[in-house]
């Protein structure tokens, strides 16, 4: 007699349909270098925390079913009162902490940060230093925590096995406006809102000329040379921390110099985000140019 208080799988293994486009309609090729790819960012989303951001980039020139999207969250805890055996500071005490999902990347995470989580955090607390006002709290302490629930990844193509961690410079980029984002919102006294860009140097496929490229979306590039990521505070026109990742042909430092100005470019874009959903926030329902 057949088991009617449940359904039974099948027997033996059985393969999901997979809808999939050709390979020669996934990736549209964007209209230029200076091409970004869209942002979309809105605070106050944790009404538990003193300040919330989320923020996701999708690319609107490819055409993938997995595509290679980033979707960020991010929570700030303070400031609030340090332990009374902690020692006396003269500033607000700076903890961040990034972390990955496990569904994140296409490798599973485990619950624990590993080496490239623990410096993600390292060059987030760097960036946003620069930008609070830390004096303003004595003895205070503040938690920025950033959780990445997307990576920057394809995770359907048998070929990002050989990727060589060039996502985690988009992944930074992102964390340093979302976090920026929602440092504002938690009332935070800083000297201007920071915004992370990325520059890179691709080559489209085994025939092109590399070429510096902003806001890289790595699965649509053949090869990627080297990258450059950089938290800028816009209306300073000062950059708090740079990462250099890759090694350029013949070390040209001229190469270097355009490469961190590239990066300048997308942080402007992104700022101009961090500014208008900040606008829109204080002033909701106002549309802001």
């Amino acid at each position: 007699m057949a088991d009617r208080r449940r359904i039974n799988g099948p027997v033996g293994q059985t393969n999901p349909p997979i809808y999939d486009t050709p390979q020669e309609k996934r990736i549209a090729k964007r209209p230029g270098d200076n091409a970004v790819r869209k942002i979309f960012l809105k605070t106050g989303v944790t009404p538990s925390a003193s300040g919330s951001a989320y923020l996701e980039i999708d690319d609107p020139f490819a055409i993938r079913p997995s595509g290679t999207n980033l979707k960020l969250t991010c929570t700030v805890h303070g400031p609030r009162a340090l332990p009374r055996s902690a020692p006396f500071s003269p500033h607000i005490i700076l903890s961040t902490h990034v972390k990955y999902a496990p569904f994140a990347t296409r490798q599973r995470r485990g619950y624990l940060r590993d080496s490239s989580e623990r410096d993600l955090g390292v060059h987030l607390e760097t960036a946003l230093r620069g930008a609070i006002i830390a004096d303003r709290w004595p003895k205070s302490g503040v938690d920025i925590i950033v959780t990445i629930i997307e990576g920057d990844q394809n995770r359907d193509s048998p070929d990002y096995d050989r990727d060589e961690g060039w996502d985690m410079m988009n992944v930074l980029s992102g964390c340093i406006t979302v976090a920026s984002a929602a440092i504002a919102d938690a009332g935070i006294d800083c000297v201007d809102t920071v915004a992370g860009g990325v520059a890179a140097l691709a080559a489209q496929d085994e025939k092109s000329q590399p070429s510096i490229v902003l806001d890289p979306d790595v699965a649509s590039y053949h090869k990627i040379f080297a990258a450059c990521c950089v938290a800028y505070l816009p209306t300073r026109d000062e950059v708090t921390n740079v990462w250099f990742k890759g090694q350029l042909p013949g070390a040209d430092a001229m190469l270097y110099n355009k490469m961190v100005e590239r990066s300048l470019v997308a942080c402007r874009n992104a700022n101009r985000v961090l500014i208008q959903s900040l606008s829109e926030t204080i002033n909701p329902g106002q549309n802001v140019s």
